[in-house]
C-alpha cells in the first residue's frame, strides 16, 4: 500500500520567492471529497493523472496515483468534478535535504499560499525555512478537497 505523509504550512513572507523558479500551473477537480476518500483529477506539466487518497490519520494517508490520457484528463475536469476546480502554481524549493512544495492558489482560492513537505516518517525533525509560518496539517480546511466546498474567498468574506 502506498502511503504519503506529509505536513502543511501556511507561509509568514513571501522570502520563499527568491528560490522558486516558474513554477507549475495546475487545475485539479474531485469526483469524491468523502473524507474517508477521495478522488481527484489533475492536470499540469501536460501529464494527466488520477489520485486516490485514503482517510487522512495523524500526518498519513493511503495514496495510489495513476497517470491517464491528457484528453481524458481534460473531459472529466470539464464534465465529471465538482466546482470549483482547484487552480494553483506549484514551486518547488529544496531546503536542506528536504523538497518543500509551494502551492499559490488561484480562482476562489486566490490569496492562499500553503507550504508542504513530504516525509518518510511522521516524527522526523523538520529543518524550517524562515518563510514558514503556522503548522496547518491538521487543519481539513486546507485539504484541497475542502477548498471546492469552502474556497478561500468565503473564508476572507467571513471574517
Amino acid at each position: 500500500m502506498a502511503r504519503e505523509i506529509e505536513r502543511k504550512y501556511v507561509l509568514k513572507n513571501d522570502g520563499w520567492r527568491k528560490e522558486a523558479g516558474s513554477g507549475t500551473s495546475y487545475r485539479q477537480g474531485y469526483l469524491s471529497t468523502d473524507p474517508e476518500r477521495s478522488v481527484r483529477v489533475r492536470i499540469g506539466g501536460g501529464q494527466a493523472f488520477l489520485t486516490i487518497k485514503g482517510k487522512t490519520e495523524g500526518a498519513g494517508r493511503s495514496e495510489f496515483e495513476y497517470p491517464i490520457p491528457h484528453n481524458d484528463g481534460e473531459q472529466i475536469l470539464a464534465q465529471l468534478c465538482h466546482r470549483p476546480l482547484i487552480e494553483k502554481t506549484r514551486y518547488i524549493i529544496r531546503h536542506g535535504d528536504l523538497k518543500w512544495e509551494i502551492d499559490e492558489f488561484h480562482g476562489q482560492n486566490r490569496g492562499l499560499i500553503i507550504a508542504e513537505v513530504e516525509l518518510s516518517d511522521d516524527q522526523r525533525h523538520i529543518d524550517k525555512p524562515d518563510w514558514l509560518g503556522e503548522e496547518v496539517t491538521h487543519d481539513p480546511r486546507y485539504y484541497n478537497l475542502n477548498l471546492v466546498a469552502n474556497p478561500y474567498s468565503n473564508w476572507i468574506e467571513n471574517r
